[in-house]
């Protein structure tokens, strides 16, 4: 798959924009500040419907302006041919493909999938775990329509056990009735997303231990590990619906003084441990970068698994953060045929060797044009 064309209306700094790509490598070149990034952040939106880097939609409209759309046409490995519309105003978002709205987002994520490598990436090993927990729902939800829907429904109702739980640690009920249904739909869909989160672990387990042993010369075992409230290995999903239904009821009182769902997916977290020590305590910042590049490249193959067809690679300033051993693990991939967009302020960060042909754009002040290397 390969965006042909991207067309912007009073997105962040360009108030209008079309440009067409190349199926291979595609470079844009240009000082800081000038909107290479907002680019890809609009191809990573087009795909997601959310940003990288803001939560507030509003942020991606140009100032001044009621609303910003972004449009791509998009060449699947059939050779069929989609167009992508999102419409982002105060009101909300909108989605279209082959100009038919979708009513849920879920049914229109997945047409595209993106993987970026940006400098923020290291933030998933060594940040906090809900870093790491977006991480998962965002990439899994892109390869499974089911996951994002469970998910979604997962965070609504845990919004309002929370809800009722602050009404009962303010005596403003006393019904535990609605918290008893309440906790039963959480615990079945606690159960799911789990389930599902391992599933799609322990396959990102095989091409993250090969690609970090490649990476490391053999000299590093690296490990995913699904951290828990339980120890779900070898538990089916109506083991942990059991489960959780059993720990709700018994803390309902802890849970109540606290005002808040103490259990879930919503507070665990994914340890990566290099040589079975966990590398975001112990591990040096070069380990720790390795293992980030590891994951983005296991989640390429992942997603080619799963879809039958690689990802659109987004690289954002990565290559001059990179020594010479990681940027050469990281282009060689980009030699199996994936679409490639990659951010710089200079083509000396790109290896002329490990990129041939490079589509080379200049980006000024929210315009671009071809450049001539």
């Amino acid at each position: 798959m390969y965006i042909k064309s991207l067309q912007l209306q009073n997105y962040r700094n360009y108030e209008a924009l079309e440009a067409e790509f190349s199926p291979n490598i595609n470079v844009f070149l240009g000082q800081n500040a000038q909107g290479k990034t907002n680019l890809l952040e609009a191809m990573y939106f087009l795909a997601l419907t959310r940003s990288h880097r803001t939560s507030n939609d509003k942020d991606l409209i140009k100032w001044g302006s009621d609303f910003a759309r972004i449009s791509g046409t998009v060449i699947k490995d059939n050779s069929s041919r989609l167009k992508m519309n999102l419409v982002i105003s105060k009101s909300g978002k909108k989605a279209k493909l082959n100009n038919l709205e979708q009513r849920k987002l879920s049914s229109y994520i997945g047409n595209l999938n993106v993987v970026l490598f940006s400098p923020e990436d290291l933030s998933i090993v060594k940040g906090n775990p809900s870093i790491r927990r977006k991480f998962v729902d965002m990439e899994f939800g892109q390869i499974s329509s089911q996951y994002l829907k469970t998910v979604s429904q997962f965070r609504l109702v845990l919004k309002q056990r929370n809800a009722y739980l602050k009404k009962l640690q303010h005596h403003q009920t006393k019904d535990l009735v609605y918290l008893d249904v309440l906790s039963d739909q959480l615990s079945a869909y606690c159960a799911e997303v789990i389930m599902t989160r391992l599933t799609f672990l322990k396959r990102l387990q095989v091409f993250i231990q090969k690609i970090h042993s490649r990476i490391t010369d053999d000299q590093e075992v690296l490990q995913l590990q699904y951290s828990t409230f339980f120890d779900a290995e070898g538990k089916d999903v109506e083991a942990l619906y059991n489960l959780y239904k059993d720990t709700f009821k018994k803390n309902y009182q802890k849970e109540i003084q606290r005002g808040v769902t103490l259990f879930g997916p919503h507070r665990d977290d994914i340890k990566f441990l290099v040589n079975d020590k966990n590398v975001q305590d112990f591990g040096s910042q070069g380990q720790q970068r390795s293992v980030a590049l590891s994951l983005k490249l296991a989640e390429v193959e992942l997603i080619k698994e799963e879809v039958g067809d690689y990802p659109i690679l987004l690289l954002d300033d990565v290559l001059s953060e990179l020594d010479h051993k990681r940027q050469t693990h990281l282009l060689a991939s980009i030699g199996q045929g994936i679409q490639t967009f990659i951010t710089t302020t200079s083509l000396e960060d790109v290896d002329q060797t490990l990129i041939k042909d490079p589509n080379v754009l200049q980006i000024i002040d929210g315009k671009i044009k071809q450049e001539e290397i």
